[in-house]
């Protein structure tokens, strides 16, 4: 039982004292049945409040197993997320990769038709880029820009006439962004 139910039983019992003591004076067989009543009162309200309590408990362990399952499906759920999170991508690729496919095969067997196969190859390659600009990636324009540590990476420094110092001269490597984060900075030659 908790303090506040010991002070109610307390208070309700103080207050049966009372009405025993004023029931006296009135009839003894009087006062003696509210009594029984009284106390069958605080009988009665301690037997709702350990129901109550034992309600509450049985909701506090029902929320409790529910959090739990909610908690083990969501992480099932981010398990699989992440399994499959490049499905749409590879889904989008695989065009691509046929497409290569036919390039390679349609190159042996024309034998020299290399114009043919060169505008296939630049087809593919033009429906790759268009896939993966779709999914938010962008090439970094980097010559002519001020050299920029967090977009580009320095592997030599060269003289330049045309430009001021500081300043990309030429990209030896593309550098890429998916959306707003760098994916891959550029390699760069900066003049000095």
């Amino acid at each position: 039982m908790s303090v506040n139910e010991q002070q109610t039983a307390e208070e309700y019992k103080d207050k049966a004292v009372d009405a025993s003591n004023e029931q006296e004076q009135e009839t003894e067989a009087g006062s003696a049945e509210e009594v029984e009543v009284m106390e069958g009162s605080d009988d009665s309200r301690y037997a709702q409040l350990a129901q109550l309590a034992e309600e509450n408990q049985q909701r506090y362990l029902r929320a409790q197993a529910d959090f739990d399952n909610f908690r083990r499906r969501t992480m099932k759920e981010k398990e699989e997320l992440g399994q499959y999170a490049s499905m749409k991508l590879i889904g989008q690729l695989l065009p691509v990769v046929d497409n290569f496919d036919r390039a390679i095969e349609a190159a042996k067997s024309s034998g020299g038709e290399s114009d043919s196969f060169s505008k296939g190859i630049d087809m593919i390659f033009r429906q790759l880029v268009g896939v993966l600009e779709q999914e938010g990636l962008k090439q970094m324009e980097t010559v002519g820009q001020p050299f920029n540590p967090d977009y580009h990476q320095a592997i030599m420094q060269v003289e330049s006439e045309e430009h001021e110092e500081g300043v990309v001269v030429e990209e030896v490597q593309k550098g890429y962004m998916l959306k707003d984060k760098i994916l891959r900075p550029a390699m760069v030659k900066v003049s000095g």
